[in-house]
């Protein structure tokens, strides 16, 4: 998850990897606060650290990435992240395919 991340964030560099990471696990955090359930696997270090995430959902995947792309520095275009991920995030709340009953 964390490469799938950076490259849409534009980021070669690994000096934002631990505030990348941190972004994700809010993401997952948020998105399962309003219901959704889906596997979000931690990725551990030898010494117990995450180093990354495993999701394998397309659709939460996006949400995640466009959560990170919205929260990672002052981009220009916060408000239509921001709109696309609460759509997005509305979209996984509202199927049935993620434990919730549709509305």
């Amino acid at each position: 998850m964390l490469q799938k991340t950076k490259l849409a964030m534009h980021i070669a560099t690994t000096v934002f990897d631990s505030e990348i990471l941190d972004l994700i696990a809010a993401a997952i955090a948020d998105i399962r606060h309003c219901g959704p359930k889906f596997d979000a696997n931690e990725v551990l270090a030898n010494d117990g650290t995450v180093t990354d995430y495993q999701i394998d959902d397309p659709l939460v995947s996006r949400a995640v990435i466009t959560y990170c792309r919205m929260m990672f520095g002052s981009p220009a275009d916060f408000d239509r992240l921001k709109a696309s991920y609460e759509a997005q995030k509305g979209q996984l709340r509202e199927s049935s395919a993620y434990g919730m009953e549709a509305l």
